[in-house]
């Protein structure tokens, strides 16, 4: 392999949402440097910044019937047990609920924690207050699935941020997806939470980084030891 070839299968590629932006800062870049050349460079600079925003690197999933992955890149922000949004018709019990907060220099890409059907999606406008806040699950801008399994009916709530302005969904209701599959995509800044069945042990610990379709969150079946994985 040539180191061309070794420097560019280094580069992730960039998701479609992302080129009209991509271009939009190229562009005003170019006038920057026309009107001083600092400018340029910042614009330059933050060119680069939204081209890393849209990456959409390849990820491993482990496939592993009863695991629960990780749907967003970010830190674990919380792990408590909370009165799901009644938009789901997940019950009026709290559920555990696991919430991943994505900082503009996360990969915002998100994609499926389990393999199931949608069997309902949900938007809400709102607010777009500081998504880390609890309160942004409440009064911010959300998008919810429910996905149903075999194992339980999983919740997936994409919640706009301070800088998050729009949300957006690859999927319908009433398809199939698969655990690491693409859904959705949440511009400049935000959060995912996932509300697990009542009782669901969960893997991971506030403060944790997690990495969507990789990191596992929980397990159903945690005394079945085998795993197949698939690259996407």
């Amino acid at each position: 392999m040539s180191i061309a070839n070794s420097i560019r299968a280094q580069i992730p590629p960039i998701h479609p949402e992302g080129y009209p932006f991509i271009g939009g800062f190229a562009l005003a870049s170019l006038i920057l440097f026309w009107i001083w050349t600092p400018l340029g460079w910042i614009g330059t600079l933050l060119t680069i910044w939204c081209a890393l925003f849209f990456r959409d690197p390849v990820r491993v999933t482990p496939l592993r019937d009863g695991l629960v992955v990780a749907p967003a890149d970010g830190r674990v922000s919380m792990v408590t047990e909370v009165m799901p949004p009644a938009e789901l018709g997940l019950g009026d019990r709290p559920l555990p609920r696991i919430s991943i907060f994505m900082s503009v220099f996360n990969c915002h890409v998100n994609r499926s924690p389990v393999t199931g059907r949608i069997d309902r999606m949900a938007y809400r406008p709102g607010t777009f207050i500081n998504a880390e806040l609890d309160k942004a699950s409440e009064d911010n801008e959300r998008n919810s699935l429910v996905i149903s399994t075999p194992n339980g009916r999983i919740g997936v709530v994409q919640i706009a941020g301070l800088v998050a302005r729009r949300i957006v969904s690859f999927v319908r209701e009433g398809q199939t997806i698969g655990a690491g599959e693409r859904f959705g995509l949440i511009r400049f800044g935000s959060r995912l939470d996932v509300f697990l069945p009542e009782g669901t042990e969960v893997l991971v610990a506030e403060g944790q980084t997690a990495v969507a379709g990789e990191t596992v969150l929980a397990d159903f079946k945690a005394g079945n030891g085998s795993r197949t994985f698939r690259a996407d």
